[in-house]
């Protein structure tokens, strides 16, 4: 039978979270993530740390509560920057709301560890996908308007995305800021698009794993969502969103790009360690 964790140990996790929560708020703005490829891995360490139960699935469920407050908290921040652009997240931001749906009801039938194996999956593709499919890396010139999105890109790859980051836990941003990058768009104002973009993810996500009935029950959860772990994010991610919004679009638009991928290979080394 598993120890329970003593005050001490609880405490630590508190203040580790805190941590990765400013992580996760520096993401949210700079690269669009609302935290999800930074809190998926922590939540995932921290549940195998505490009581090891479905761990990918709190993990993810976590993820998709705490994605709700950083994505519509900096969705705001760029709105008011002026980054946001209607006729690219509407009717997009429907269909993706559909696809999510689809796929938070999806997890719920995936085992744990298949779980796991596809997040690892997906961020090693996505990674792959960056450094040699053109269009990523290279700098963007604001004086060339961006290429608008097709009707194909806007439903069936619009359901996609919606299903591939609700099942993951992941937010839209690892398929909108690339697409939105190889349809023209500066770093910045692809990261600024995710945001907005992945809020219906977060909704949907969230509602399907807090009714969800885990194999059993722990003390702080909503059905999957851990109440301790996303309130301890959260506690670092908004200033930490607040800060960083004053020096966005200040970053050389290719170094951006660059650090985008970088991340993630940080994220998937992590949760490789962590499943191991």
């Amino acid at each position: 039978m598993r120890r329970a964790p003593s005050v001490l140990e609880v405490l630590i996790s508190f203040l580790v979270l805190f941590c990765f929560g400013c992580l996760t708020g520096i993401t949210t703005v700079l690269f669009g993530f609302g935290g999800g490829f930074v809190t998926v891995p922590v939540v995932f360490g921290f549940v195998v740390a505490t009581s090891g139960s479905e761990a990918m699935h709190v993990a993810v469920a976590t993820s998709t509560a705490v994605m709700i407050v950083n994505s519509v908290s900096a969705t705001l921040a760029q709105a008011r920057a002026g980054r946001l652009r209607r006729d690219y997240l509407w009717p997009l931001v429907l269909f993706i709301a559909v696809g999510a749906v689809l796929g938070s009801l999806l997890a719920g039938l995936v085992p744990d560890g298949v779980l796991h194996l596809l997040f690892v999956a997906y961020l090693a593709i996505t990674i792959v996908d960056g450094l040699f499919r053109s269009g990523f890396l290279g700098s963007r010139d604001r004086a060339v308007p961006p290429r608008p999105l097709g009707r194909a890109t806007t439903t069936a790859g619009g359901t996609g995305i919606g299903a591939v980051a609700a099942l993951l836990g992941v937010g839209g941003s690892v398929l909108t800021v690339p697409l939105l990058r190889r349809r023209g768009f500066p770093m910045a104002d692809a990261a600024a698009m995710a945001n907005p973009l992945s809020v219906p993810i977060a909704l949907a996500g969230t509602a399907v794993y807090a009714f969800g009935s885990p194999a059993v029950a722990v003390a702080g959860r909503i059905g999957f969502v851990d109440l301790l772990a996303a309130a301890a994010l959260l506690c670092g991610s908004l200033p930490a969103i607040a800060v960083t919004k004053r020096v966005t679009g200040r970053i050389p638009d290719r170094v951006h790009a660059g650090a985008y991928l970088v991340l993630l290979v940080v994220v998937l080394i992590s949760m490789v360690i962590t499943g191991a």
